[in-house]
């Protein structure tokens, strides 16, 4: 049977439109490129789950003749000169997941450090980085892993992307301490030098791949694009950002994505009297430490949820900067 290039479902064209509207929406109304690429892999997520087949892999009979390509995600035979057209696929792949924990790993992993990495260099090179290290690590993957067997199998997710802001923040901004999660054993979230979070999973990535090619194993998961991705990162972020992301007195200079950067002048010293405890002492130390204000909210919201009134031991009530206690009328603000 001659290969056939199959015509998209309808439902692989709205997840496109998706993808290139979430992004053109973003840029007009000024959103995070961080927020507005998870709620994208969200939205896309749902439908392939209703869509699986015509997502994922294209299954369905078209022109009368069924070849077995199709769908979002990338395939290292369409590299070859008769199946160039579907090369986009290489962008959309990065916004396809295969199931639940594949999806929310790389989105919770994705909150933390492209949040705090946007923040820093803007969300033009922020996109540009994001966008090309995926497309990198997807290649990578590709042409290292390349054989007649596994031609066919689509690739997908968004973790070579993810990867390449890792390599980029930790090359911009090798000492800079953000909160994110950290696997040892268990995933935890912990206050580390970008430096070392990136070290760790780069070695943890180079481990798993030297010992699968040694036992002869193929897990399913794409290790090769996560250290393309990686790497990119890194090359991407000296082209593009260089070292030049810190004033002369060794802060780190923040950009909003759209707007310049407002010092932010809250002072939380009234709160101290209501930890009352280390635990919460320690969150309130991490709250007024953190310089990305949405994960220094997040620990706010955290700290001030476990506090109790200092004089009657009743839980407390926050709203807009205020603190109070129905039960005694305690008060304070931040």
């Amino acid at each position: 049977m001659d290969i056939v290039i199959l015509p998209q479902h309808w439902a692989s064209i709205l997840c496109i439109c998706i993808m290139i509207g979430a992004l053109v929406f973003a840029i007009i109304k000024k959103l995070m490129m961080t927020y507005t690429l998870i709620i994208a892999n969200v939205i896309v997520f749902v439908l392939t789950i209703i869509f699986s087949n015509e997502i994922l892999y294209g299954v369905g009979e078209y022109a009368g003749q069924y070849s077995g390509l199709g769908g979002l995600g990338f395939r290292a035979i369409y590299l070859t000169p008769e199946l160039s057209p579907q090369i986009y696929t290489v962008f959309t792949s990065m916004f396809v997941h295969g199931g639940f924990l594949h999806i929310f790993g790389n989105m919770f992993i994705f909150l933390f450090i492209g949040m705090a990495f946007e923040q820093r260099v803007g969300w033009k090179k922020f996109l540009t980085i994001y966008l090309l290290a995926g497309v990198c690590g997807t290649l990578t993957h590709s042409l290292i892993s390349y054989n007649i067997e596994n031609a066919g199998v689509p690739l997908i997710g968004a973790s070579g992307a993810i990867f390449g802001v890792m390599g980029a923040f930790a090359y911009s901004y090798p000492q800079d301490k953000v909160v994110m999660p950290v696997p040892i054993g268990i995933m935890f979230i912990t206050r580390v030098k970008v430096m070392y979070a990136v070290i760790l999973f780069a070695v943890m990535e180079t481990v798993i791949v030297w010992w699968e090619s040694q036992a002869g194993i193929q897990s399913g998961t794409a290790h090769f694009a996560h250290l393309g991705g990686l790497i990119s990162g890194f090359i991407l972020a000296a082209l593009l950002i260089g070292k030049k992301t810190h004033t002369k007195v060794g802060e780190t200079i923040y950009y909003d994505s759209y707007a310049t950067p407002k010092t932010s002048n809250v002072d939380f010293s009234n709160l101290r009297k209501i930890a009352a405890t280390p635990e919460l002492k320690e969150m309130l130390n991490r709250v007024e430490k953190e310089t990305v204000s949405q994960v220094r909210d997040i620990w706010l919201e955290h700290f001030l949820e476990k506090t109790i009134c200092p004089k009657c031991k009743n839980p407390l009530n926050h709203f807009d900067g205020k603190v109070w206690c129905e039960n005694c009328g305690f008060r304070t603000n931040y």
